[in-house]
């Protein structure tokens, strides 16, 4: 069921099981692909890329788990400058809210240590982006947690392509 769509242009998809090791190839392959449109491994849009889809996609599996459904994860370039990050599954009645928790899970609760501080990741994906949100599926049943992540390009001294350093504060 991992299948990643046509190699070439502005968007890269790729369909991967709802389990971690789906999540890390979803990781690697997006890395993959930034790094084919410029922004070299190591550099900080490729891992700030990077970490958005890890902390998306493993929100996809831990909390977007429907046995036997996938999850899509899709990168855009809509404009020189910026990559959209997007990671579907089929689970649409738990969405995220602002402030990274799940809705109807209470923090006093017994429970395991990853489950009793919900929304971590969501809180990375929020320093590291310039904005995120979630939406209905598009055609489909469940939600889309998306992600603009500021990948603009300046003339490095080697004349590549490297980010743009980040203004203080971000």
């Amino acid at each position: 069921m991992t299948t990643p769509a046509q190699p070439s242009g502005d968007t890269f998809e790729l369909r991967f099981y709802a389990t971690p090791r789906g999540a890390r190839l979803a990781r690697r392959l997006a890395s993959h692909r930034v790094h084919e449109w410029g922004h070299r491994y190591g550099t900080e849009a490729n891992d700030t890329v990077s970490l958005v889809v890890g902390e998306l996609a493993a929100n996809a599996v831990t909390h977007g788990l429907v046995p036997g459904r996938g999850a899509l994860l899709r990168l855009v370039r809509p404009a020189r400058g910026s990559i959209r990050v997007e990671v579907s599954d089929t689970r649409g009645e738990r969405w995220p809210v602002p402030d990274g928790s799940l809705p109807g899970l209470s923090r006093s609760r017994s429970r395991s240590r990853s489950e009793a501080e919900p929304g971590r990741g969501l809180v990375i994906v929020g320093a590291l982006a310039q904005a995120w949100g979630v939406v209905p599926r598009d055609g489909a049943p469940g939600k889309t947690v998306w992600a603009e992540i500021d990948a603009s390009p300046a003339i490095g001294a080697g004349g590549g392509v490297t980010p743009s350093v980040r203004a203080a504060g971000r």
